[in-house]
């Protein structure tokens, strides 16, 4: 035991280290290909002014010496929690704008998680129980609809039917405790994806396990269907829809650029578009540099969390 907390604590501090690395490899990246875009923040064609005021801006900004040297300025900066100020919103840190802008983007995924995970784990079970029954393939039909179907060509459609003929929902806005009913249609969009993709990894998982031995002695020794999935098959079922719901939390949290600007809701997806077409360069690196740390957060917790799933499984194969 002792040998082998000491194996996880060099495994967590060498995870944390190649985070760090990512990390900055992501943001670096990020910033050349946005530098390397025609125009800039403050071009001539957005506000003509004299080249003395262009040179008195760009050297404030530093964005008068090489991208290299504006991203070090920049990451040295971000590492201590400082992104410094929006070139959109002048003098507003980046950190007022993500409290602003990032607490409707967390409703929307969170809310859009709230009833795809539950209810794709749910319906990967039933399907896989019914299999090449009339429900599996309806059910399997859902999901691929939802994986497969753009999400903002649904969004025209679902729009269009429910609440330009209908009326039942809003078109656009966001607005949870003033109108809840603008809530349903993107959150329903937002967790299409996330619930057909944990359905079919739930129905593959559960049709393997019931076809392992394990189950077949369990149903020999006299045990009713019901423990037998929940008590035996279910476990199984949990590894591989842990590891497709690993990408699918940071990407929620974030927020949806498409359904946002689609919806016209003022979370962090859709500034970070705005940021990306103004040419906002400290606000679209910040947000590239939170997104990369919330993936490498969420893979190093999935890896931990397999432990725990299953007791038989360790880290780095010891």
């Amino acid at each position: 035991m002792f040998f082998y907390t000491i194996f996880m604590l060099r495994y967590l501090i060498t995870r944390v280290v190649g985070l760090i690395g990512v990390t900055l490899i992501v943001s670096f990246i990020a910033f050349m290909m946005l530098y390397q875009l025609p125009g800039g923040p403050f071009s001539e064609e957005k506000q003509p002014l004299s080249p003395v005021a262009m040179a008195a801006i760009k050297a404030k900004y530093n964005l008068d010496k090489p991208f290299y040297v504006v991203w070090f300025s920049w990451v040295t900066h971000a590492v201590q929690g400082d992104f410094g100020t929006s070139y959109q919103a002048e003098n507003v840190p980046i950190t007022k704008l993500f409290a602003d802008h990032w607490g409707v983007s967390l409703q929307l995924g969170l809310l859009s998680l709230a009833w795809s995970v539950p209810l794709g784990m749910l319906f990967g079970v039933v399907a896989a129980i019914r299999r090449n029954q009339w429900l599996d393939y309806l059910l399997r039909f859902l999901a691929i609809v939802g994986t497969t179907l753009p999400g903002f060509a649904l969004t025209v459609f679902l729009v269009f039917i429910f609440a330009v003929r209908l009326h039942w929902v809003p078109t656009t806005g966001w607005k949870p405790f003033e109108n809840p009913a603008t809530m349903v249609l993107p959150a329903f969009v937002f967790g299409l994806v996330p619930f057909g993709s944990l359905m079919r990894y739930a129905r593959n998982g559960m049709l393997e396990a019931l076809n392992q031995d394990y189950v077949r002695t369990a149903r020999a020794k006299g045990l009713v269907e019901s423990a037998v999935i929940g008590r035996h098959a279910l476990r199984n079922v949990l590894i591989p829809v842990v590891t497709v719901l690993a990408p699918m939390i940071p990407n929620a949290l974030t927020g949806s650029a498409i359904l946002e600007t689609m919806f016209s809701i003022n979370g962090i997806g859709r500034y970070f578009i705005d940021s990306i077409s103004s040419r906002d360069y400290p606000m679209a690196l910040a947000t590239a540099f939170i997104v990369a740390t919330l993936w490498g957060i969420s893979y190093l917790v999935t890896d931990l969390t397999y432990t725990i799933i299953d007791p038989r499984i360790r880290v780095g194969g010891r």
